[in-house]
């Protein structure tokens, strides 16, 4: 008797020690960091297909998406940080709901425009310098299995595909990786975007295969992206895994482990 008895209790604890650990990790999960897993291409090449990274909800404060259990104790004004140029930051699209992870272009008040595949900022132009070329295999990626687009067309199952890659400088200092495919797509000509105050406009890094804020929301793109709409920001990747299936451990990039996120 005393043996069963002991048994079951060793059986209650265990279950005990499961609850407690899944409710640690959904509080810090709902109040610190949010897992987040790169499904497309729109932000190589500073962001691979299949990148696991955690969202920072705490580094812009709550905003009415992030806030614990939905719930702020205070107002979004008081709790919010002013996020920077330069950011990359997971958002809730404005129409459809899905989370999106893009790189911050515009702050609200700025003039933003694409003339030639350059960008704009307030009238001026924004640096880019060359720098040489991203290569990737054409191949399936992700658990969407999508292929890659290509500047050099589509090269075959195994081929290289390649795409010119600069360097571009934001105003404020911030430099990251950009990406183009080919020239006069719709997104290398725009027009003036304003932003408007407390909305934010983003870009993917992968310029020419992103749908952002150049794009309006009528249409299926981002528009402008209020402030309550973000999640967070993405600081560092921690591990990457270039097969369809996360668990995958043969397929992990070994180079991309806590990768700091430009």
């Amino acid at each position: 008797m005393a043996a069963t008895e002991e048994k079951q209790d060793g059986i209650l604890d265990t279950v005990k020690t499961v609850v407690y650990a899944l409710l640690i990790a959904g509080v810090f999960r709902t109040l610190f960091f949010q897992p987040f897993w790169i499904p497309s291409g729109s932000m190589k090449d500073t962001l691979l297909v299949g990148d696991f990274l955690f969202v920072n909800k705490m580094a812009y404060g709550y905003s009415a998406y992030s806030c614990p259990f939905g719930i702020c104790p205070i107002s979004d004004r008081l709790l919010a940080r002013q996020p920077e140029r330069g950011d990359v930051v997971v958002f809730r699209h404005p129409v459809s709901g899905q989370d999106y992870i893009k790189r911050l272009i515009g702050l609200p008040g700025d003039d933003v425009q694409m003339r030639n595949g350059v960008l704009f900022l307030n009238g001026q132009p924004q640096k880019q310098e060359p720098d040489g070329i991203f290569s990737e295999v054409f191949e399936r990626q992700g658990s969407v299995g999508g292929v890659p687009a290509c500047a050099n067309g589509a090269p075959g199952f195994g081929a290289t595909c390649e795409k010119p890659r600069s360097r571009e400088t934001l105003e404020g200092g911030t430099e990251h990786n950009i990406l183009n495919i080919r020239d006069g797509l719709a997104g290398d000509n725009t027009p003036v975007f304003s932003v408007p105050e407390g909305h934010f406009f983003f870009m993917g890094d992968n310029r020419d295969n992103s749908i952002d804020s150049r794009f309006p929301q009528a249409g299926g793109g981002v528009g402008f992206v209020p402030f309550k709409n973000l999640l967070g920001r993405a600081d560092r990747v921690i591990f990457s895994s270039a097969g369809r299936r996360m668990l995958f451990f043969w397929t992990w990039r070994g180079d991309r482990f806590f990768k700091a996120i430009e």
